[in-house]
């Protein structure tokens, strides 16, 4: 099933979202549809708070993008509970956009290394670090779980140009080639 995705304006892209353990109900089938939710939307990852659910879980499948950066070929990952432990390295700006803010693409500065503890979709605990655009991919989605959205990250700036366009996007005025779900 293809879930429709949270539009900026919808208060649960503003909540932290809540851990859940391996009795999680139907986790399995929301993994999966999460899955099927980026590829019906041409996204590379997904956090759990964009298809209306407050829960700690992220998928990422990078091959989309491995053409331009061969290091994410087979780069198909769940995190379930992640918690970031380190970030480090030196800061890289990236242009990023996201689903649930559609038509907008930003430079965002971020570190260029993580390190993370999470969960596997087994629920096999797992300490990992990351870097590049892996590193990028799971910090983008990981703001999500933290209620931080990508354009919070720009300069004030940027955010000041782009206001009345993000508003109009939070009332429904953007094309998106997927369903989507809008604050009430």
């Amino acid at each position: 099933m293809i879930y429709p995705v949270t539009i900026i304006g919808h208060p649960i892209l503003r909540k932290k979202a809540e851990e859940i353990d391996k009795d999680y109900p139907e986790l399995e089938k929301i993994i999966a549809n999460m899955f099927e939710t980026i590829y019906s939307s041409d996204g590379v990852g997904l956090a759990a708070p964009q298809i209306n659910k407050s829960i700690r879980i992220i998928v990422i499948d990078g091959e989309p993008m491995a053409e331009d950066d061969p290091d994410l070929t087979g780069f198909k990952k769940v995190f379930i509970n992640p918690k970031m432990i380190e970030e480090t390295g030196e800061e890289k700006l990236f242009n990023e956009g996201c689903l649930s803010i559609p038509g907008i693409r930003e430079d965002v500065n971020r570190p260029s290394k993580i390190k993370l503890h999470y969960f596997d979709e087994d629920f096999v605990e797992h300490e990992e670090e990351f870097d590049g655009t892996k590193a990028r991919i799971i910090q983008h989605e990981y703001d999500h779980l933290e209620g931080v959205l990508f354009t919070d990250r720009i300069s004030p700036l940027r955010k000041k140009i782009l206001k009345s366009k993000l508003m109009g996007i939070s009332k429904g005025k953007f094309k998106a080639t997927y369903r989507t779900i809008l604050a009430k």
